[in-house]
């Protein structure tokens, strides 16, 4: 019998025949890399298969959660397609694997798994996940560990070398170290589409970041559309066409309550307000040149009722449209000049006995604004300064960290009074650097600060900040990912991961699979993707 000339394609469908049915088939085109890593993960070289056309995710017998629950039916229907994302439509490849299948995946929920609740800041996110043929299971507490697994799930799962989609049999067992690990985006100085905020969300529960902290206005523009002050975007935003409506907020509520993210939405005052005073009348201080009123204006005007009548029904509106427990009020970087111009506010001054001491007058003003904020049941996060500048806080006040260069000492100050912290000040990814800076992101230890672990267990995570003075839609995936991935594993995963040269070979890899998923990802360093 004369020999055949085989081609590449009829080798590979016979090779598996060729070595026997034992043949191992974990030579992998690619491996499957876990980002962030999981708290505990064993995997075994035992190796399943599965096809777009056979393998369904599910609810458990015993859950809690059925098909009523749109949140986990959502994220059932987004993950089928994640894992299968850039499988030919044929399944032709599969008569070349020789093995068990893997046939479902059973996700239970074995408590209350509020389904039509939004996440808070004790939202369970913890799972146990066990791939074994034919059907895996994923066990949560809430469904915000079911999404967690789901991720975790569509990680392990990649194409061996013949282009079949494998699974190694494993246990993963799972919980994040910070349950605030959040991306905080600029909508002010660049306004940012809408589609632009939904993929952002997308990728962030591709990292298992759970807070979008949304700095929605600032001195450049006013893009939230009030109904109680329709002038503030009216005359605010850079154009008609650059605002968010309540329509537009409560898509983007709900779209991050789908993937389990938070919604912060942060109304800097009394500084950064130059855009409120466009639509609000008398709002801003006047500031003078001797005894001239000039044409400029300065911050929130601290000294009139009527600044607190306008910020109680504004606030009493935010807190209709945010469904969030805490709403952040800023107070950073308040310019004193304007302030001291003024005669007014001059005799304000020495009527309540403040001196020339200006964050005196701050404190004032921020102590009504809490006070305010505090009638509508709300907490409320705000930046440092206010801390510093020693206003009265309740005590479940959340001090955000930011200043760069005192941000240890500021941590064991803010938590020695007993304070929740979220440190934000060594992730700004708006400043950026030729060569690989997501190293320095990955190796910040949040907790390296003199301090007990009672201070310490008051960092309850971080934030990786990307302002936006240099942008806006065209650029802000790349620049936030994945630079951004390396702050979420971070927080996500257990102190003792560190290891560069592993992060480094996984996070290629993870930014490789958001690629996939359709988020621009900037690379790590040379190199390619296959697609």
């Amino acid at each position: 019998m004369a020999l055949q000339v085989l081609s590449g394609r009829a080798l590979l469908l016979l090779l598996p025949l060729l070595l026997g049915p034992q043949a191992p088939l974990a030579a992998a085109a690619r491996r499957p890399a876990l980002w962030p890593l999981p708290a505990s993960v064993q995997q075994s070289p035992n190796v399943l298969h599965l096809t777009r056309h056979s393998f369904e995710i599910t609810h458990g017998p015993h859950s809690s959660a059925g098909p009523r629950c749109f949140l986990l039916e959502e994220a059932f229907r987004r993950y089928h397609e994640y894992i299968f994302d850039y499988s030919v439509s044929s399944d032709d490849h599969l008569k070349s694997f020789v093995g068990k299948e893997l046939q479902q995946l059973l996700v239970t929920i074995t408590s209350d798994s509020e389904c039509d609740a939004y996440p808070n800041s004790s939202s369970d996110e913890s799972y146990k996940l066990v791939v074994q043929e034919p059907v895996a299971t994923l066990e949560a507490k809430k469904v915000w560990g079911a999404l967690r697994g789901l991720e975790t799930f569509s990680q392990l799962v990649y194409k061996d070398f013949y282009g079949a989609y494998v699974v190694n049999q494993s246990e993963v067992t799972d919980s994040p170290r910070f349950r605030y690990r959040g991306v905080l985006i600029d909508t002010s100085r660049h306004f940012l589409p809408l589609k632009t905020i939904l993929k952002t969300l997308d990728a962030m529960a591709f990292n298992k970041l759970n807070v979008l902290h949304w700095h929605i206005v600032d001195d450049h523009s006013f893009p939230y559309q009030s109904v109680t002050f329709p002038d503030l975007s009216s005359k605010g935003a850079y154009s008609p066409n650059h605002i968010y409506t309540h329509t537009d907020i409560k898509a983007v509520i709900e779209y991050a309550r789908l993937r389990g993210i938070r919604v912060i939405p942060e109304f800097d005052t009394p500084g950064h307000t130059e855009s409120w005073g466009k639509g609000q009348k008398d709002l801003l201080t006047p500031c003078y040149k001797g005894s001239e009123k000039t044409d400029s204006f300065g911050p929130v005007n601290p000294t009139l009722n009527t600044t607190y009548v306008f910020m109680s029904d504004f606030f009493k509106e935010i807190s209709r449209v945010f469904p969030e427990d805490y709403i952040h009020l800023g107070g950073d970087e308040v310019d004193f000049h304007c302030w001291e111009t003024n005669p007014d506010v001059t005799k304000f001054m020495q009527q309540k006995g403040f001196g020339k001491d200006y964050s005196k007058l701050e404190s004032y003003y921020i102590q009504r604004l809490i006070d305010i904020v505090s009638s509508t049941n709300k907490g409320y996060m705000v930046w440092q300064e206010v801390f510093d500048n020693g206003v009265t806080l309740k005590k479940d006040t959340i001090i955000e960290v930011w200043i760069q260069s005192t941000y240890r000492e500021e941590l064991r100050r803010v938590t020695a009074a007993g304070y929740a912290a979220v440190l934000a000040a060594p992730w700004y990814l708006d400043y950026i650097s030729y060569g690989q800076d997501w190293k320095k992101y990955y190796s910040v230890e949040p907790l390296n600060f003199v301090g007990t672990t009672k201070q310490k267990d008051l960092v309850i995570g971080g934030t990786a900040a990307l302002w936006g003075e240099y942008v806006d839609a065209t650029n802000l995936s790349p620049r936030l990912w994945p630079r951004a991935s390396a702050v979420a594993e971070r927080l996500w995963s257990p102190q003792k991961v560190r290891n560069l040269d592993d992060a480094y070979d996984r996070l290629t890899e993870h930014r490789c699979r958001m690629l996939r998923r359709g988020i621009a990802a900037q690379p790590l360093f040379v190199g390619y993707c296959e697609m």
